[in-house]
């Protein structure tokens, strides 16, 4: 007789999964999740988009809470997004009814009468973000001590869009602080428990996770049977934006559709287009408004025969009800992104995970070929914290100093002195650090105890310092209203135009024209309008790793088809193969072309290797060749007055050089965009963007293969 480790869980909370829920029985790896969550484990669980995490989590910690008698708030349930932890909260909170638990929410949004009650009667579960989290630790209003003293779990969602950038540094840090209070308080350390998709390196990422943590750690997965055997994947050609809207609009009739696009204003500009078309299609990205993305949201979740065009805010599971079909435009830059993606649908019995590409280039197409190659070979991307968080050192060490009103000059340490980005510093490099701040003002000292300094209060001192709540800075946005209706925000760019012609945005996929800007207090007032408009963020292309530009690469050089590809994907990879009959089977190729006339040659380095790895040679080459270079993720091109032999010389330098001297240039601008980065020694900002800028893997892989030179 199989024992089930459902039988482990408290007496009442089974009885309502049973009865109340109406559940026979716990999913296999949901089960499985039991033991090691009632153990004390921190643990790790994956699982595609609604495949039943929270569920995996939650329900063994409210075992715990029942069967070890906690009380006040024990469990924190830490969110990426607002919106998420909106979705989350109506789920949480019913199972905390069931068995006489209260779960509250708090946010940004949420308002001061709420987190009153909060405060005054702590709930047992409380859904909240990062950033929220630490504005609770050093708010002068909340008793930081009493609130978190008997703190025993927390649950992480969507870990992994926390683990690869600072944000994952910031999480870890607040965790420590308030694990640190429940451990004062009474002697247990905090478990951690991560939710997240697939990735390529689970048991780094339980380690990052767990922290400083002394408990053991589990990581847990479904078995490839409870994952769905088999994908309907599609990829096809259409060259544009208005064919993608074409397309969309007359298949898949009467189905509810997701479509994923990689920019802002792509996304507004097919919307638009769609609606042209006669089709129900809403929008959603992050510079919307709160409101008109929550009404977009729910209007597609209430709906069928209608499209939702979205960027990456609907890859993380905020549920908008059952999802006939998702499309894809282009493609997305890692394979993860497209697991998360594709696993919105086919959470129906009798229901297949689908996807469909709509490549609207040549090369975002021979980019989709690609993603879908690395998915069927069953690579999935690591997660890599990034390098030298010196600047997130210098947050934490001014938040420590709010929260506890000073902080001794080495006593700060016991608070975040073992979160792993900062225990993997020297005592030089945090001296320094430290030593920056006093010599600038932004910190002072005053018999052994560190505060904020004047430059310090000037800097991040407004708005009670909200300034150090988050970690990065973002581009000044103009508010866009629409009489007392906040529409969203675009960037100043969008304002730019031919003089004499009405500004027309496009935002929430509808044409607004601008009758005022205020550009001091940076507010746009518009009117609804007719035709075409268009609004414009700033942001990077995309960062390609090196497997994903080696498979682009495969992709060139084979000539076998998928059959995923349709017959116009089919043709156009012939087509683009054929532009690219030179390029070599392995190894790198440098190719000289002939202009028809007496112009110079062009001459392209076609590497494969990546954003980073490629950035990193562009650098050198130009100084070992005094002229510019351009780089992409695939390829360098060189100046036309480069000849092909001086080309070919530089390359070998660079073959012959020390690896750790092929790094990027930084561009000051990208030292100014680091939040924070005011707080470190100008001579510690600019190494540490160059390591995060590095592939060494990718370099060395490059550097050691052979180079064929070609003409033509």
């Amino acid at each position: 007789m199989t024992v089930r480790n459902f039988d482990a869980l408290h007496p009442s909370l089974q009885h309502h999964i049973v009865n109340s829920l109406g559940w026979r029985d716990l999913r296999p790896f949901q089960d499985e999740a039991v033991a090691p969550i009632l153990a004390g484990h921190n643990v790790l669980i994956l699982a595609p988009t609604a495949g039943g995490k929270t569920e995996a989590a939650t329900l063994p910690i409210l075992s715990r809470m029942l069967t070890e008698e906690w009380r006040g708030l024990s469990v924190l349930y830490l969110c990426p997004l607002k919106a998420l932890l909106n979705n989350l909260h109506v789920r949480l909170a019913h199972y905390c009814n069931l068995v006489g638990r209260r779960a509250a929410i708090w946010h940004g949004d949420v308002g001061d009468s709420a987190r009153r009650t909060i405060l005054d009667e702590p709930p047992d579960l409380l859904l909240t973000t990062p950033e929220s989290l630490e504005v609770m630790l050093i708010s002068r209003r909340v008793e930081e001590e009493r609130l978190f003293a008997n703190l025993r779990a927390v649950i992480i969602d969507e870990i992994h869009a926390f683990a690869g950038d600072d944000r994952g540094w910031h999480l870890l840090s607040v965790l420590e602080r308030t694990g640190r209070l429940a451990r004062m308080a009474s002697g247990h350390e905090v478990q951690r428990i991560g939710l997240s998709a697939t990735v390529g390196n689970p048991d780094t990422l339980i380690e990052w996770l767990a922290g400083s943590c002394d408990g053991p750690r589990s990581v847990l997965a479904p078995s490839a049977a409870a994952v769905p055997p088999t994908s309907d994947v599609t990829i096809d050609y259409v060259g544009s934006i208005p064919n993608a809207a074409l397309v969309i609009s007359r298949l898949h009739r009467g189905e509810k559709r997701l479509v994923f696009v990689e920019s802002r204003a792509r996304s507004e500009q097919l919307c638009h287009a769609l609606r042209q078309l006669g089709v129900t299609a809403f929008v959603t990205h992050s510079s919307l408004s709160q409101e008109a993305r929550r009404q977009a949201e729910d209007a597609f979740a209430n709906r069928d025969d209608c499209v939702i065009v979205a960027t990456s805010v609907l890859e993380l599971g905020i549920d908008v009800g059952d999802l006939d079909r998702v499309i894809q435009i282009d493609s997305p830059s890692t394979v993860a992104s497209f697991l998360q993606r594709m696993g919105r649908t086919g959470r129906r019995n009798g229901t297949t995970r689908n996807c469909l590409f709509l490549a609207t280039s040549e090369w975002a197409l021979v980019r989709a070929a690609a993603l879908v190659d690395l998915w069927r070979s069953g690579y999935v991307e690591p997660i890599v914290p990034p390098d030298s968080p010196y600047h997130l050192l210098a947050q934490q060490l001014m938040a420590i100093i709010l929260q506890n009103h000073g902080a001794g000059r080495q006593t700060w340490r016991e608070w975040v002195g073992r979160m792993p980005g900062f225990a993997a510093m020297s005592d030089a490099e945090v001296e320094s650090v430290v030593a920056w701040m006093l010599e600038s003002g932004i910190l002072f000292e005053d018999d052994g105890i560190l505060g904020i300094g004047q430059t310090g209060e000037e800097e991040f001192g407004r708005r009670h310092f909200m300034e150090l709540m988050s970690v990065f800075t973002s581009p000044p946005l103009f508010q866009v209203l629409h009489g007392r209706d906040d529409l969203g925000q675009v960037d100043a760019l969008s304002f730019t135009g031919r003089e004499g012609r009405p500004r027309i945005l496009l935002l929430g996929g509808r044409s607004w024209r601008v009758t005022h800007i205020d550009w001091d207090r940076h507010l746009a007032y518009v009117e609804r309008a007719d035709g075409d408009g268009t609004s414009r963020w700033r942001g990077g292309g995309p960062m390609l790793g090196y497997r994903f530009c080696q498979a682009m690469r495969g992709v060139l050089a084979r000539d076998e088809n998928r059959d995923e590809w349709s017959q116009r994907a089919v043709q156009t990879i012939q087509d683009v193969r054929q532009e690219f009959a030179w390029l070599a089977a392995s190894g790198t190729t440098l190719r000289s072309s002939h202009a028809a006339d007496s112009t110079p040659d062009d001459v392209e380095w076609w590497t494969f290797a990546g954003t980073k790895a490629n950035a990193a040679f562009r650098s050198v080459l130009q100084r070992l060749l005094g002229s510019p270079v351009d780089a992409d993720a695939c390829s360098l091109r060189f100046d036309p007055s480069a000849a092909v032999g001086d080309v070919e010389q530089a390359i070998l330098s660079l073959a012959a050089m020390p690896r750790d001297e092929i790094v990027a240039d930084i561009d000051p601008a990208a030292i100014d965009g680091l939040k924070f980065s005011q707080c470190v020694p100008p001579s510690m900002t600019q190494p540490l963007l160059q390591s995060r800028m590095s592939d060494h893997p990718a370099i060395e892989a490059i550097l050691t293969m052979p180079v064929r030179t070609v003409t033509g």
